[in-house]
């Protein structure tokens, strides 16, 4: 039987109602696609709000607390077990297009990045580059997003091989010249842009892979619709700000929550003694200061944003059918982790455990292995993608993987392979730590030294709105689950190796 083809692609921020087939405010015809032609998990989840942590899990089947690159600022070892390594053991082609974040944008004699200042913008060490990468016999890279000034790698020298020799007139200071204060219109031609290049990179990849007959597992990483809020034309007035529905807090549902929530809403909070390491924390200050019209506008960029990228997500599975490779790969879409835009008062991202943040658009598409046109809630994480990529390859799950097997769930022959999922936020040492537990039904939120915490029912109270955690009437209910968080816990503890004898 013919190894299957593994195609992985993500997009970044991405909030999991954004997906036209769901949502009819926004337009996502490839995306829309997927869901016909293959499985939509309604209850999938992140390991970690924010970038790094969660893309490590992605490739180590492990949660954050275990693989180590446990918030941003922070890196992967290289030491670490990864599924890119995995599957080119076992004669796979592997590569990563686009963002990896596995490392920070600092290096240190200690901690040495390649996606730091100032080897990301030597174009010269980039175009020469054939090293493996965390298990990825290719890549190709970069780390801006939108206009940010952090642009270089093979981003910029595609730009460059297209003539664009001016490209850093797209990108703010240090690094270009772009004004600042540009706001939803980026002038970048669109086929310069970032989305363009991940879909022309990956399909030249599949040529490749087609022509050679060899299995690949390929991640395409793309990184909208992560903010800052910029499209270029004609994107950029796609959608009507005022015609679409825009989200908001509901007036007193952060008095019952831990003080960090109620704080984000005034207009000059101190979060101070937060900040343990010194570094930046995201999430912690006002989301009260955007005008009505500009909160109306992001949310219209935010969608473009993401209409774009459907579009060349559109190429690649195009490039799948000219190559007469869709019958033969397993493709699954989802995003790093979510994203506010109004929704209780917040915007971006931080530590606040919300569906919108914490749980993700997912689709798994393998014609004739995973049902079509299907809708699931069996509940998803994102350490589970390593461990069930290798079940459909045939391939042994490594004992120290604690994500689960997730391929019975996806070919519709099992109903559930987890009865809860752990999402973990550790942005500072000691001020900053906490974990969510949620199930079925409900969600809880513990916080390391702090007697507050979170407790909703998902159910009846889907929007989030009303913390049982020290509701009287429920604290039967918060001990059981309690328990449970803890069972969960212990359960997902790393075992590198089976008991083999009595001693």
């Amino acid at each position: 039987m013919r190894k299957p083809n593994i195609l992985l692609i993500t997009s970044d921020q991405q909030h999991w109602n954004t997906i036209g087939a769901f949502n009819p405010e926004i337009s996502t015809p490839n995306l829309d696609r997927l869901v016909r032609e293959g499985t939509a998990f309604s209850r999938a989840y992140c390991p970690n709000p924010t970038c790094t942590p969660t893309r490590a899990s992605i490739i180590t089947g492990m949660y954050p607390s275990q693989h180590g690159a446990w918030t941003l600022g922070t890196k992967l070892l290289e030491d670490r077990q990864t599924v890119g390594a995995l599957f080119s053991d076992a004669g796979y082609r592997t590569a990563l297009v686009g963002k990896a974040h596995f490392q920070p944008l600092k290096s240190t004699d200690t901690y040495p990045s390649l996606e730091s200042y100032p080897i990301m913008q030597d174009l010269d060490f980039w175009r020469t580059f054939q090293d493996s990468f965390y298990g990825f016999d290719h890549v190709e890279l970069a780390r801006n997003h939108a206009n940010e000034a952090h642009a270089g790698q093979h981003y910029a020298i595609w730009m460059e091989e297209k003539g664009c020799l001016n490209w850093r007139d797209y990108f703010v200071a240090p690094t270009g010249t772009m004004d600042p204060q540009q706001r939803h219109k980026w002038p970048i031609p669109e086929e310069l842009h970032y989305d363009a290049w991940i879909a022309e990179r990956t399909n030249a990849l599949l040529e490749q892979y087609r022509e050679a007959d060899e299995p690949f597992f390929l991640w395409s990483s793309f990184f909208d619709p992560h903010p800052p809020y910029l499209v270029p034309e004609p994107w950029d007035t796609m959608y009507d700000p005022d015609r679409l529905t825009i989200p908001e807090a509901t007036p007193g549902e952060h008095d019952g929550n831990p003080p960090h929530f109620r704080m984000t809403q005034e207009a000059n909070p101190d979060f101070s003694a937060l900040k343990e390491t010194g570094y930046g924390i995201h999430g912690y200050h006002s989301h009260v200061r955007l005008s009505d019209q500009e909160r109306k506008q992001l949310v219209a960029t935010y969608y473009a944003m993401t209409s774009l990228m459907d579009k060349y997500i559109g190429h690649i599975l195009d490039k799948l059918d000219e190559l007469g490779l869709a019958d033969d790969t397993l493709v699954v879409f989802t995003t790093d982790h979510g994203h506010f835009f109004g929704q209780h008062g917040l915007q971006a991202k931080g530590g606040f455990m919300y569906e919108d943040l914490i749980k993700l658009p997912f689709i798994a598409r393998y014609p004739g292995r995973i049902p079509a046109g299907h809708r699931s809630d069996a509940i998803q994480s994102l350490v589970d993608l390593a461990p069930t990529f290798l079940s459909f390859a045939g391939l042994p799950i490594p004992h120290a993987m604690t994500g689960v097997d997730q391929s019975g769930v996806w070919a519709g022959t099992k109903s559930a392979a987890r009865d809860h999922a752990i999402c973990e936020f550790r942005h500072e040492p000691t001020t900053i730590h906490q974990k969510t537990y949620v199930d079925r039904r409900y969600k809880l939120t513990v916080y390391y030294n702090q007697t507050y915490g979170e407790l909703f029912d998902l159910e009846r109270d889907p929007g989030e709105i009303r913390n049982l955690w020290d509701d009287p009437d429920s604290a039967a209910l918060k001990s059981e689950l309690l328990l449970k968080y803890i069972w969960a816990e212990l359960g997902k503890e790393s075992m590198p190796m089976p008991r083999i004898w009595h001693a």
